[in-house]
């Protein structure tokens, strides 16, 4: 692998986080302790991130079709995001907490500590980890056009920035590079809005088994491609802007 590029690190990583269970499965563990591994990927990709200078990890923790999993492994979900929304990860990283989701279906005390945590990070300006809880794309976007219908905004302005403004994400920018995990090769209802222009890398590593050296390989994956975004790579090459392009 490639030395990489330190001008050229994504600024914004997005993440699924896939392969607790199969882990846990062909070790003969219960599904369980593949998501206890999974906090302890976590930690060691935030702090790869700072190390790097990426300085927005999205993780796609807890999606809305999660819900319809067993109740017992639902709980235990809920329980390791309780337990594990503490300083250490956060404030040993300087590293800021955000949250996007339909977070009121989470129980009352998920819902107190993750705003405690919120609140108690605001300031840290390492990096921004956004977890994404009770999340679905769909329901995101839905979410923003009946808050545009609310406003009551004419047709005519509705833009793609106006929509933009309205998703949940509207402070961060949008992924550079999107990372699923576990060998599936699909979105899974994440991010769809905002991952148009977004670079893809899908490894087989189930995500217990992530950390530093593999997503410094979905970099150098990411740093050996050609972000055209619908220009021609003459147009890339002279660096121009959007209008100087236009």
């Amino acid at each position: 692998m490639a030395e990489l590029d330190r001008q050229r690190i994504p600024k914004h990583v997005a993440v699924i986080m896939d392969g607790n269970g199969r882990w846990a499965k062909a070790k003969g563990l219960p599904r369980t302790a593949g998501h206890i591994e999974g906090v302890e990927a976590v930690r060691r990709v935030t702090e790869a991130c700072v190390d790097l200078g990426v300085k927005y990890l999205t993780l796609y923790t807890f999606s809305t079709e999660n819900w319809n999993r067993p109740a017992e492994e639902v709980k235990a979900l809920m329980g390791l995001l309780f337990k594990n929304l503490e300083d250490e990860i956060f404030m040993k990283n300087n590293v800021r907490f955000r949250v996007i989701g339909d977070t009121g279906r989470l129980p009352a005390e998920v819902q107190e500590k993750m705003q405690k945590m919120i609140n108690h990070t605001a300031q840290n300006d390492a990096m921004t980890m956004v977890l994404a809880i009770s999340y679905s794309a769909r329901w995101e976007i839905t979410r923003a056009m009946q808050e545009m219908a609310r406003e009551g905004l004419a047709p005519a302005d509705i833009t793609e920035e106006v929509v933009g403004q309205h998703m949940q994400t509207a402070f961060m920018p949008d992924p550079d590079l999107l990372i699923r995990t576990g060998g599936e090769q699909r979105i899974s209802n994440y991010l769809l809005w905002q991952i148009a222009y977004s670079e893809l890398y899908f490894t087989d590593t189930y995500w217990p088994d992530f950390g530093a050296a593999q997503l410094e390989e979905a970099i150098s994956a990411y740093q050996a491609r050609e972000r055209r975004y619908g220009k021609t790579s003459e147009q890339v090459s002279q660096n121009l802007s959007p209008q100087e392009q236009a």
